[in-house]
């Protein structure tokens, strides 16, 4: 076995034990050395890769959510976007979502946690904006729309919700959320004249 198939071996249990000990603990309790004892390699191995458990954290969310989150295109904006809401629910209901929940809170004081959240949700931004720019295109929605704002409008209730746990997220929480929504999005039909 190769120097380098080693090291990607450790660099991926660090990742993987990283992502167990916050999903068990929280993100308050893990400690960079029970990822070192549970990873099995030296404190100094984790720190010759990531400053802090928050960076190990952040790049086991980006691998993550790259796996499982993308936004679809059948051409219907408003199927596709309750599709790809689904997803993100789903993914909020798993380990995943305790973990991103553990940073979004820590992100509040630690400048490398906020650092590593918001260039994760720079990722998702851009790719809901160019979805939102094709439906644009289409005609699906207004042209005058900061699309920025839209993914605030569409992915805020998701947030305000879950983070804040103020109700239970139904399954079809998001179709509801949308069907309100999108009329907003939409250009006004044409007069008759």
């Amino acid at each position: 076995m190769s120097p380098a198939t080693r090291n990607e071996e450790a660099r991926q249990a660090i990742i993987e034990a990283a992502f167990s000990l916050c999903a068990e603990r929280g993100f308050a309790a893990v400690t960079i050395e029970g990822i070192a004892a549970r990873a099995g390699v030296g404190k100094t191995t984790i720190y010759r890769w990531w400053p802090s458990k928050a960076a190990i954290l952040i790049e086991a969310v980006e691998n993550a959510r790259d796996a499982s989150a993308g936004y679809p295109d059948t051409g219907d904006i408003y199927a596709d976007m309750v599709t790809q809401t689904a997803s993100v629910m789903q993914m909020f209901t798993t380990e995943f979502g305790t973990i991103w929940r553990g940073l979004i809170s820590a992100a509040q004081s630690d400048e490398p946690a906020a650092e590593g959240v918001a260039r994760i949700l720079r990722v998702s931004i851009d790719q809901c904006v160019a979805r939102l720019a094709k439906a644009r295109d289409a005609g699906q929605i207004r042209t005058d729309l900061d699309l920025e704002l839209a993914v605030e409008i569409i992915y805020g209730p998701i947030y305000h919700t879950w983070l804040l746990r103020t109700r239970p997220l139904p399954e079809a929480y998001m179709e509801t959320v949308l069907a309100a929504l999108l009329p907003a999005l939409t250009p006004a039909p044409a007069s008759m004249a």
